[in-house]
């Protein structure tokens, strides 16, 4: 059984995702040992609480240093035995010694087709203005794997979805999400925990 720990800074909506698929068997071997947010007001908390999962919060001003608040993430992280940790609209920069301490075993979903609209700055909102400012036809989601890099880390799994002329940025989010982030973040889930890919020379290779 593959257990988890979700990172989340929101509402929790990749997260709720995760949880139906677990339940109606969309996702085997699976399952949520720990969801932690940065954000203590964070409905993904509330989510995980009412399905019986240990939730809680880790706040950067809780630590009078990053380096304080990034031992302590990775130690809650680590209290729990986790075999994969999936970032489901977590804001939050994974430091480094997460990176080394879980190689190949960090998850993210990013709402754009990697390479295409990511790196630094490209979070959130702002991924889905960029996309209509330069006029795009086609975005999407994108699963991938955590390096030390940003959003540079082997790719597992892509979804293309259409960009429509009336689009404003919070629309063509939410049809991201549900057209994409939604679908390919449980997938990729149940390919792992099913061991189902393999990384060759930095690339996702399906078994």
């Amino acid at each position: 059984m593959l257990k988890m720990a979700v990172l989340v800074s929101g509402g929790g909506t990749n997260l709720q995702a995760i949880m139906d698929k677990i339940d109606d068997k969309s996702i085997t071997n699976a399952e949520i040992s720990v969801v932690i947010s940065n954000n203590p007001n964070a409905y993904a908390l509330t989510r995980a609480k009412e399905h019986g999962i240990d939730a809680m919060s880790i706040s950067p001003k809780q630590y009078d240093t990053r380096a304080q608040f990034n031992e302590a993430l990775l130690a809650a992280i680590q209290s729990y035995n986790v075999d994969l940790v999936v970032l489901a609209g977590c804001l939050v920069v994974i430091p480094e010694i997460m990176v080394k301490a879980y190689p190949n075993k960090i998850i993210n979903i990013h709402p754009a087709l990697i390479p295409a609209f990511c790196g630094t700055g490209y979070y959130g909102l702002k991924v889905h203005e960029a996309v209509l400012e330069r006029g795009a036809k086609v975005t999407g989601a994108t699963v991938h794997f955590v390096d030390e890099g940003t959003d540079t880390g082997p790719i597992i799994l892509q979804k293309a979805v259409g960009v429509q002329d009336d689009d404003t940025p919070e629309i063509l989010q939410r049809r991201v999400m549900e057209e994409a982030e939604w679908i390919i973040m449980p997938q990729a889930i149940d390919m792992i925990a099913n061991d189902r890919i393999q990384i060759v020379d930095g690339v996702v290779k399906a078994k």
